[in-house]
């Protein structure tokens, strides 16, 4: 029986989205490098979308931006949040338009209303990755550095939460991620993401809440 040489299917990955604020693309440039020698090997080779809802998108110089992107080896892979004249540009790089997170919230709350639960009984060890897809997620166990949980849900961890832990990964704003040891080296919601720097500055190094308060991410303890 002959057999298809291609097959085209949906599918979901996760993707890190980079909001850019300013159209100022030096001085932006500067504090993403600060960022990322903090911690150069997470996004290294990583597929990026940017988020330019924030910018004045007529002065910025997208191509500038990727080129510089791609020199500290990130990659954009798509654009969100823009229109006009920013969308053709965009769309004349090669680079398609995604809609966001908060455009597919209604399609992603009649997906959460058929969501289950992924359970992981053992410690999650460095270079492992677990994705619990349309999702929530346990762990019963620790999840160590070096090693990465996704859930398209919530993500609760019953040991310590030193890797990366992202919630929402489709765009959930009301996921969230409890642990009950809280030293990350990452966690997102909805894409919105601290390292461990932000982490570590609002939390006491016990157990938590991760969850978002309008576009931002907060933590809050566990009662004891």
């Amino acid at each position: 029986m002959h057999k298809a040489v291609l097959e085209l299917k949906g599918s979901s990955f996760t993707l890190s989205v980079l909001h850019i604020n300013t159209d100022k693309i030096e001085r932006l440039l500067q504090e993403l490098d600060n960022k990322l020698a903090q911690a150069p090997q997470f996004f290294q080779n990583a597929p990026l979308v940017l988020n330019l809802s924030a910018v004045e998108q007529q002065n910025l110089d997208i191509a500038a931006l990727k080129h510089a992107l791609q020199q500290r080896k990130l990659f954009v892979v798509g654009v969100t949040g823009v229109q006009g004249i920013l969308a053709a540009t965009a769309q004349e790089l090669g680079l398609p338009v995604i809609k966001s997170g908060k455009e597919l919230v209604t399609k992603t709350a009649a997906k959460a209303s058929t969501r289950t639960t992924k359970i992981v009984k053992q410690t999650v060890r460095s270079g492992q990755q677990v994705y619990a897809k349309d999702a929530d997620l346990i762990v019963f166990g620790a999840v160590s550095n070096g090693a990465e949980v996704i859930a398209d849900g919530s993500i609760h961890i019953y040991g310590a939460l030193r890797g990366k832990a992202m919630a929402g990964a489709q765009g959930d704003h009301n996921a969230i991620i409890i642990a009950s040891t809280l030293s990350a080296e990452l966690v997102s919601i909805a894409g919105n993401y601290w390292l461990s720097d932000n982490i570590q500055a609002h939390s006491n190094g016990s157990g938590g809440c991760v969850r978002l308060d309008g576009e931002s991410l907060i933590i809050e303890s566990l009662p004891t």
